[in-house]
């Protein structure tokens, strides 16, 4: 009898990030129909939950699985974290051999961002200058080599960042080589995030960059939020994967801004 292939644990990732965006779409669901949706034993499931429930991703309540608010969802970094990992990973590999060693780079607190600090660890006389706790503690363990500037402000726990004016100000005063950012939403080359103090972070490191990039995956296309800020016509490229939409990569490059796409690696089973 041939034993069962066993899955990788970023297989297993990925589809625990699949139950959590299922559940979140849903706003609750029967454990057993995740289950039977899913393809997996009860008890897979089940580990599945405990999981995300250990993670405060979302609750276990009498054979239910029950999402937070939307907005949380959008926004909290124990959300965003490990979403999308394929085309994070796809995306920061295509952006690291624009960064120049010897230069001043802005970083937000975008997840997106955190797989290039291993590309960052191998460059010399680098300087950047972040609003993002979580990032900042990756560069200091992982590239110690990197001079970094923690913008410190209003500490958001749920986000691991600083925003505020003490940010803003602070970049006033920047003038950086690079800027890198990413959208919690696009919609037709439109800009749009949920919370106004991190839209002021994303203009004041737009002002304070002779260039800017922006990193943006898939699932964040054809959406809107609270506040609009601006157009993809404010960064001199854009980097996304190839599961965007044909018609949003149509309105990027009608706006007159190049765009690459790459291909993101499945998972390892």
């Amino acid at each position: 009898m041939t034993a069962r292939t066993r899955l990788s644990q970023a297989a297993v990732e990925e589809r625990r990030q699949a139950v959590l965006r299922y559940v979140a779409d849903h706003g609750e669901t029967r454990i057993d129909d995740l289950a039977r949706h899913f393809d997996v034993s009860l008890m897979t499931m089940h580990r599945d939950l405990d999981d995300l429930t250990g993670r405060h991703l979302l609750r276990k309540e009498r054979g239910r699985a029950v999402a937070f608010p939307a907005l949380t969802m959008e926004t909290a970094t124990r959300f965003r974290e490990n979403s999308a990992l394929a085309a994070k990973n796809a995306l920061c590999a295509a952006v690291a051999g624009r960064i120049r060693p010897g230069s001043t780079v802005l970083m937000e607190d975008s997840t997106t961002l955190f797989p290039l600090v291993p590309a960052l660890a191998e460059m010399d006389q680098l300087h950047v200058v972040t609003n993002s706790v979580g990032l900042a503690q990756r560069l200091g363990s992982a590239a110690p080599a990197v001079n970094v500037t923690l913008l410190g402000g209003h500490y958001r726990g749920d986000f691991n960042s600083c925003t505020g004016p003490t940010v803003t100000r602070a970049l006033s005063r920047i003038r950086a080589d690079l800027a890198l950012l990413s959208a919690t939403a696009v919609l037709e080359g439109r800009l749009f995030h949920p919370l106004n103090d991190y839209v002021e972070v994303k203009l004041a490191m737009l002002a304070s960059a002779e260039q800017a990039l922006l990193l943006v995956d898939h699932s964040k296309f054809g959406k809107t939020a609270t506040y609009a800020y601006g157009t993809v016509a404010d960064y001199h490229s854009v980097i996304t994967d190839t599961g965007t939409p044909d018609t949003e990569l149509a309105a990027i490059r009608d706006l007159e801004v190049p765009v690459e796409t790459v291909e993101p690696e499945e998972p390892s089973l």
